[in-house]
C-alpha cells in the first residue's frame, strides 16, 4: 500500500445556498490552493500519482496547486449533496436552512444524524452509499504504487477518518466542520491499514501575514 495526502479544496462561494453556486473557488480559494503548491514544491513533497473529485472546486485547486497534466478524475471523491438535504431538512421535519454561515455549525450535525439514521426520505444517496464509495476510492488509490494526492472535500476526508477511526456519526460531523480549506491530511499503510498520520495542516498558511487566510468555510 502507498501514503496518500488527502487535500481539502480551497475556500468555495461562501454565500451560496445552492450546489451550483457553490462549487467555485472565491478569489481567496485561489490564492490558497497556489501557496499550498509553492509549499509543496519547497519541501519537495513529490507525488507520482494525482485524483481529484470531478467538481469545479476540486480541479480548480488541483490546478492552482500546479497539477494540471494527468490527474485522474473519480465521481467517487465528491462531496455528499449537501444543500438538497437541507432543503428536505427544512421540508420533512422543519429545520430551518441557515441564513448565516455560522449557522451551519449546529445545522450540519443534525443533518448527519437524520440521514445516517435513514430519517430522510429520498437523499440524493444514503450515508451508507457516500461511506463506501468514499472508502473504495481511497483504498484502490492505497493499492497502487508511489505516494498520491487526492483533491477533494471536507465531508470526503471526515469519512476517510471516521472509517480509519471508527468514529461515531457525531464526531464525524464536528471532523467535517473543522477541515480548513486548502488543509492537508494523510494517511499512511500501518499494519495493512490506511491510518492517519496528519489531519488538518495548513503550514502554508500559518506565517503572520497569511493567517486570516485560514478558513473553514
Amino acid at each position: 500500500m502507498s501514503h496518500i495526502t488527502l487535500v481539502r479544496h480551497g475556500q468555495a462561494n461562501t454565500e451560496a445556498r445552492d450546489e451550483a453556486s457553490y462549487d467555485k473557488l472565491s478569489p481567496l480559494g485561489h490564492q490558497q490552493s497556489q501557496w499550498l503548491g509553492a509549499h509543496l514544491r519547497e519541501t519537495q513533497s513529490f507525488h507520482t500519482r494525482v485524483y481529484s473529485g470531478t467538481l469545479t472546486r476540486h480541479i480548480e485547486t488541483a490546478a492552482g496547486a500546479g497539477y494540471t497534466a494527468d490527474v485522474n478524475r473519480d465521481a467517487r471523491l465528491n462531496e455528499m449533496l449537501y444543500f438538497p438535504m437541507a432543503e428536505q431538512m427544512e421540508t420533512q421535519h422543519g429545520l430551518p436552512i441557515p441564513q448565516e454561515r455560522e449557522g451551519f455549525v449546529e445545522h450540519l450535525p443534525k443533518v448527519f444524524a437524520a440521514w445516517e439514521a435513514d430519517q430522510i426520505d429520498s437523499p440524493p444517496e444514503s450515508w451508507r452509499d457516500f461511506e463506501s464509495r468514499v472508502w473504495s476510492a481511497l483504498t484502490e488509490i492505497a493499492a497502487g504504487e508511489g505516494p498520491a494526492i487526492v483533491f477533494t472535500s471536507g465531508g470526503v476526508i471526515a469519512m476517510a477518518m471516521r472509517k480509519a477511526l471508527a468514529l461515531d456519526t457525531d464526531h464525524t460531523a464536528r471532523l467535517t466542520l473543522a477541515v480548513m480549506n486548502s488543509s492537508v491530511t494523510r494517511f499512511f499503510p500501518i499494519g495493512g491499514h490506511l491510518t492517519p498520520t496528519l489531519f488538518n495542516a495548513i503550514p502554508h498558511l500559518e506565517t503572520p501575514d497569511r493567517q486570516s487566510a485560514q478558513t473553514h468555510l
